[in-house]
């Protein structure tokens, strides 16, 4: 029982170094990401122009100085201060659309920082797997190493002819073929991952996949995902920009005032006082509730369309993603199970069985753990992408 234990605490810890290791990545590459700082940069310079134009417009001081003729009358001096309202601006709704408009900004922003920290993650799992590639195929290596070894003794002593020492040559140079192609693999992914981290090395050593806590009822998983989603949060927040635009549009097609102060001199006189001004919007402002109107309503129809492409994506992936679970199981359970490793290392020690026999049930054994990794790889990528509005 303690032995047991001791092995799921070695598998437990192996694990959570595992998600710790993946967080850690993307940590870095949020922080690091060209990609990522440009697109912060350029929400936040939306931001300001979004904010831009919101003001009341600025106040016009007028100075006019007139000579008189003939020059008995005397000269005449104007000063004219003035300043424009408008119901938009003063009821806060310029404002307000310019709001809606920087959520608009900061969840498109969101949505394109989880596809690249996806993208990153998906290239954590695939280096996952192939270092847990490079570790089996360096005990596939080894151990044809020593068969061949052990052969080349026994062809020089006369134990076996030159077909079988062939074979356990070739067996040995097929192990050495895998390893060099894995370790082409990992180096790409590795630059992947450091093109992604803004040109800084990053170390990803895990050789474990993590547990994952896989959502048994898909609807109450969906309900919870569905108001994370950044894209569909933006959609809804269409909607609710272009209400908030309808109402600015009727705004618009109220009048607008102009006070101020006005001061005249002339020829030992002086008028002052205040000035008062009305501009009514006959035409300018002509079709812009209509448009305003229209687009809800097609924002409207790209939410519910959204929401029905994104609810059929995901459970699309869900089921994908629990089939493939399944088949990482079973493969796992399979190979758990049934490792005939050590006896047919004491049958072909013993002459029980072939080289050619042994050979081909080792590969038979190793395509089964080729399989496994690559079904948890699968199953944990599907499950990633299927979870990315987590991340």
């Amino acid at each position: 029982m303690k032995k047991i234990l001791f092995l799921l605490a070695v598998w437990t810890s192996f694990s959570l170094a595992a998600q710790d290791n993946i967080d850690r990545v993307l940590s870095s590459v949020e922080a690091n990401n060209t990609t990522l700082k440009a697109l912060r940069e350029g929400l936040e310079a939306q931001k300001l122009e979004n904010r831009t134009g919101i003001f009341l417009e600025n106040p016009e001081l007028g100075f006019n100085y007139l000579w008189g003729t003939p020059g008995s009358i005397g000269n005449r001096t104007d000063v004219n201060v003035s300043q424009k309202f408008d119901i938009p601006t003063l009821s806060g709704l310029k404002s307000r659309v310019a709001d809606g408009q920087n959520q608009l900004a900061e969840l498109q922003y969101l949505s394109g920082r989880m596809d690249i920290l996806l993208e990153a993650k998906q290239n954590c799992l695939d280096l996952i797997y192939f270092n847990a590639l490079k570790k089996e195929t360096e005990k596939r290596f080894g151990h044809a190493g020593t068969i061949a070894e052990a052969y080349d003794k026994k062809l020089k002593q006369g134990d076996v002819n030159r077909l079988e020492y062939n074979k356990a040559q070739l067996n040995l140079s097929a192990a050495e073929g895998e390893m060099a192609r894995i370790g082409i693999e990992r180096n790409a992914l590795l630059s992947e991952l450091k093109k992604f981290n803004g040109g800084q090395d990053i170390a990803l050593d895990d050789v474990r996949f993590d547990d994952v806590s896989f959502p048994l009822d898909f609807e109450a998983w969906y309900a919870q995902a569905e108001q994370r989603n950044p894209v569909l949060a933006y959609v809804r927040q269409e909607v609710e920009v272009g209400r908030k635009r309808v109402s600015l549009s009727k705004a618009m097609g109220l009048p607008s005032f102009s006070g101020g102060y006005l001061s005249e001199k002339v020829a030992g006189e002086h008028f002052q006082g205040i000035t008062f001004g009305v501009s009514i919007p006959l035409w300018e402002n002509k079709n812009r509730v209509r448009q305003a109107k229209a687009a809800v309503r097609a924002a409207e129809m790209r939410s519910e369309d959204a929401k029905q492409q994104l609810y059929s994506r995901l459970q699309i992936l869900y089921n994908r993603a629990a089939g493939l679970k399944l088949t990482a199981e079973k493969y796992r359970k399979s190979l758990d199970s049934l490792n005939n490793t050590e006896l047919l290392g004491k049958a072909l020690d013993a002459g029980e069985i072939s080289l050619l026999e042994y050979i081909v049930e080792m590969g038979l054994l190793y395509e089964t753990v080729n399989k496994t990794l690559e079904a948890e790889r699968d199953f944990n990528k599907a499950y990633a992408e299927l979870s990315a509005v987590m991340l």
